[in-house]
C-alpha cells in the first residue's frame, strides 16, 4: 500500500503541491487526470523520490520512504517507472536495454536476465526486435519496450508518466492494449493520462488533480458520469468557463457585457448564442436580482460545452432558500423565457440556471 500524508511539493515561482493525501491499495489501478500544470507529474516523481517533497509524508508498505534513513535505491526496485520520452539507452540493443538493471540491480546472471527480458519481449509482442537499437523502433514499439524493462525488475507498483502523449495517434492503441493486460496481473499501477477514454476502461480509481491536489477520488462511473465538484465536471464535460463576481450596484456593467463577448469569440461560441447570454445577464442581473438585493454578492458563471453546443449562465446570489424568479415581473419572466431553452432554480445553494442554445 502507498499512503500520503500532506505532501508538499514548491517550485521558485509554482506549488503544484499544496497537500495531497491519498492511500492506494495493493492492486490500485488507478488513473491520474486534471488541467496541465496540476501536479500529476511531480506527484508521480514524489511518490518515485525523483523529486523530494518539501513537506508530509510517503509511505510504502508502511515504511516511510520520505525518512532520511531510507535506503533509496532499494525503494526504488520496488517501482517501476514509465516515462513519456522512454528513456531507452540509444547505445543499446532492445533485450540489453532490458537485462541492464536485474543484472545490476538484483545480481541475475546475464542467462537469467536474457531469459527474463525475452519471456517479457514476447509479452509485449516484440521478440522478433530483441537485437535492435532503439532508433530503429517506432514510438509505440519504444513505449512498449520500456514497459518491458520497468517490467525486468518485477516491482510491486508501476508509475506511468503520459505513456502515450509522445506518440503518433497511430501508436497509441498498441501501448494501451499492453497497459491494458498488465492491469489484470494484480500490480498496483499510477497513470498520469490525457486520454479520458483508456482512463475510464483502465482504472479501478480516477484522481482528478486541481487546487494543489487530489480535487476528487473516485471510481470511473463515478467521476465520469457523475463528478461530484465543479471542476471535475468541468473538465470532464470540457467546458469553458467565465466568471463574474459582482459586489455592488455600481459593478462595470459595460465591461461584464465585454466580457462575455470576448469569451465567445475565444471559445467560437455562435454569434446568436453569445447574444442571448449577454441579453440573459442583463435581464436576471439588472432587471431581477438588483431590485431584490440591498448589498449584491452575487457570482454570475458562464459555461459552454463544446459537446453540447449549449451554454449555461448560473447566478449565486446571497439570498438562500430564497427564489427571486417567483417575485420577478411578467416582463423579465417573459424575457428569459424566451432566452432559454431552461430554466431552474436549487434552493440549496440558491442558485439560478439558464441553459441557452
Amino acid at each position: 500500500m502507498i499512503k500520503l500524508e500532506h505532501v508538499k511539493k514548491v517550485y521558485p515561482n509554482v506549488t503544484p503541491l499544496s497537500d495531497v493525501n491519498a492511500e492506494i491499495n495493493d492492486g490500485d489501478v488507478i488513473s491520474v487526470i486534471g488541467p496541465s500544470g496540476t501536479g500529476k507529474s511531480t506527484l508521480l516523481r514524489c511518490i518515485n523520490l525523483l523529486e523530494r517533497p518539501d513537506k508530509g509524508k510517503i509511505f510504502l508498505d508502511d515504511e516511510e520512504i520520505t525518512s532520511p534513513k531510507c535506503n533509496v535505491p532499494k525503494i526504488r526496485q520496488k517501482m517501476g517507472m514509465v516515462f513519456q520520452s522512454f528513456n531507452l539507452f540509444g547505445h543499446l540493443t532492445v533485450i540489453e536495454n532490458i537485462m541492464l538493471s536485474p543484472v545490476k540491480l538484483k545480481g541475475f546472471s546475464r542467462q537469467q536476465a536474457f531469459d527474463e527480458g525475452m519471456r517479457l519481449l514476447r509479452n509485449v509482442g516484440l521478440a522478433d526486435k530483441m537485437l535492435n537499437y532503439p532508433h530503429e523502433l517506432s514510438g509505440g514499439q519504444k513505449q512498449r519496450i520500456a514497459i518491458a524493462r520497468a517490467l525486468a525488475m518485477n516491482p510491486n507498483v508501476i508509475l506511468f508518466d503520459e505513456p502515450t502523449s509522445a506518440l503518433d495517434p497511430t501508436m497509441v492503441g498498441e501501448v494501451q492494449a499492453v497497459i491494458r493486460d498488465l492491469a489484470k496481473t494484480g500490480k498496483t499501477m499510477i497513470i498520469v493520462t490525457h486520454e479520458m477514454n483508456f482512463a475510464r476502461t483502465v482504472s479501478n480509481r480516477v484522481f482528478y488533480m486541481d487546487e494543489g491536489g487530489i480535487y476528487e477520488d473516485g471510481t470511473p462511473e463515478q467521476i465520469f458520469n457523475s463528478p461530484k465538484r465543479d471542476k471535475t465536471r468541468r473538465f470532464i464535460q470540457r467546458l469553458k468557463v467565465l466568471e463574474i463576481k459582482i459586489t455592488s450596484k455600481n459593478y462595470d456593467f459595460p465591461a461584464a457585457i465585454s466580457s462575455i463577448e470576448n469569451y465567445c469569440m475565444k471559445n467560437l461560441v455562435a454569434s446568436r448564442t453569445c447574444n442571448r447570454l449577454q441579453l440573459a445577464f442583463e435581464e436576471l442581473i439588472q432587471q431581477i436580482l438588483f431590485p431584490e438585493l440591498e448589498k449584491p454578492d452575487i457570482d454570475a458563471v458562464i459555461e459552454y460545452s463544446e459537446e453540447k453546443n449549449e451554454a449555461v449562465l448560473s447566478v449565486n446570489y446571497s439570498l438562500n432558500n430564497v427564489n427571486l424568479l417567483e417575485t420577478a415581473d411578467e416582463l423579465s419572466m417573459n424575457v428569459l423565457k424566451g432566452i432559454a431553452s431552461n430554466i431552474d432554480y436549487s434552493a440549496e445553494t440558491g442558485t439560478i440556471r439558464l441553459f441557452i442554445e
